[in-house]
């Protein structure tokens, strides 16, 4: 058990919320989440999610508001550990920080960066094109 009270295991049917702090991440006219906002951050070679759904959406704006940091918060992807599980990666719940999780297992090929991309971002797709999107 962690220190937020949830298995250290995250279930495939629990809901995940990727926040979007760049317009790049999702378009409000399609009502859905792009690729860019799934792709995993250079340094980390992760993606971070918090383990929380749609609802309560107070409490997921609160999440959403210590994310950001000094950025804009523009919504939210909401998808499933299942997802992230199907488009060949792994989850790993990141305490200490309360309900952090991990998007791990990106293609990292440094003498062939063009299949890198290419891999990272039909992962990304798969993901985003099961999310929902949430506006603030």
């Amino acid at each position: 058990m962690l220190q937020s009270g949830l298995d250290e295991v995250v279930a495939d049917d629990e809901d995940l919320a990727r926040f979007l702090t760049q317009r790049s991440q999702f378009s409000v006219a399609k009502r859905m989440a792009k690729a860019a906002a799934f792709l995993p951050a250079p340094q980390s070679r992760e993606t971070s999610v918090v383990r929380h759904g749609a609802e309560p959406r107070s409490r997921l704006w609160e999440f959403g508001a210590h994310a950001k940091g000094d950025r804009t918060l523009h919504g939210a992807a909401i998808s499933t550990a299942l997802d992230v599980r199907q488009a060949d990666l792994d989850l790993l719940a990141d305490e200490p920080a309360p309900y952090h999780a991990a998007i791990r297992g990106w293609l990292w090929d440094d003498e062939y960066p063009e299949l890198q991309k290419a891999s990272q971002k039909a992962a990304a797709l798969l993901i985003a094109s099961k999310a929902t999107l949430l506006l603030p």
